[in-house]
């Protein structure tokens, strides 16, 4: 069964009138996470997107890139999408209801906001209605401020990217020292254990860009140490 159509029947078991959110409380355990995962970042997505005022075209279709999502499955995750930005509850209730599966601080909720950034810039703009969204979606999850300016850093072109944010490591750490984090954040970024921790293969792409800025970072912070 693919992961469309175990979203759909996790859907079909909603009763009537029953919130999207409530679909959280009964996918706990693999493989169920990874259907898990998808519709938080779908739902997540859906309320962020009215963040800055409008839902565009470019940050629609930005589900479409994450997912990649098949020509016969779109009636499956527009009726995600639909749900989840019509639902009264709260994206805070979301986002309670996908840390308390997890466990505050879990790798896969690093995933989860991963992709809320890739979603926020689909529109080519970073409006300060979606930061503090996702810094509060960062404060739920559990995770530390470096981590969400880590990824801001490596998301957002006009964040200053700094490569010492990205990697989480203070200026001037030494070399071998940053290597070695930097090795640790590349293994753990990698799609296998994306995929072990609830990623589904279908947003693997995800881990890509992460190893992508990651690598981004070293060369620069390496590079500098050469010039030295």
């Amino acid at each position: 069964m693919s992961l469309w159509s175990r979203i759909a029947q996790a859907l079909s078991a909603l009763g009537r009138g029953e919130a999207l959110s409530t679909v959280f409380d009964n996918l706990r355990q693999p493989p169920e996470r990874s259907v898990a995962f998808t519709i938080a970042v779908i739902a997540l997505g859906a309320k962020m997107a009215k963040a800055d005022g409008q839902v565009t075209r470019d940050e629609v279709a930005a589900f479409r890139r994450i997912f990649q999502i098949p020509p016969e499955e779109e009636a499956n995750a527009a009726r995600v999408f639909n749900m989840a930005r019509t639902d009264v509850a709260g994206f805070d209730a979301y986002a309670r209801k996908i840390a308390n599966m997890f466990g505050p601080g879990a790798d896969v909720l690093k995933d989860v906001l991963e992709g809320l950034f890739f979603i926020a810039l689909a529109d080519g703009d970073y409006h300060e209605g979606e930061d503090a969204f996702l810094l509060e979606v960062a404060r739920i999850f559990g995770l530390e401020e470096c981590c969400f300016r880590a990824m801001r850093s490596a998301f957002v072109e006009d964040a200053d990217p700094d490569p010492w944010t990205v990697l989480e490591v203070e200026p001037g750490t030494p070399l071998d020292q940053v290597r070695k984090v930097w090795r640790n954040k590349v293994r753990e970024a990698h799609p296998d254990r994306a995929i072990a921790r609830g990623l589904p293969e279908e947003a693997v792409q995800l881990s890509q860009a992460r190893v992508i800025a990651l690598n981004k970072a070293w060369e620069e912070i390496r590079a500098s140490h050469a010039d030295a």
